[in-house]
């Protein structure tokens, strides 16, 4: 029993290790605009 069980972690493991890995994409967010800043026309 030891040896099927033994063979079941090595077959997770090849598999684990031969997976398909995604590449991590980063997406550059739109820059915010600032707010309008008091200038002092209505003193």
């Amino acid at each position: 029993m030891s040896k099927k069980v033994l063979l079941a972690v090595a077959l997770v493991a090849f598999v684990a290790a031969c997976a398909k890995k995604e590449e991590v994409v980063y997406v550059e967010q739109p820059m915010v605009s600032a707010e309008p800043v008091y200038t002092g026309k209505y003193k």
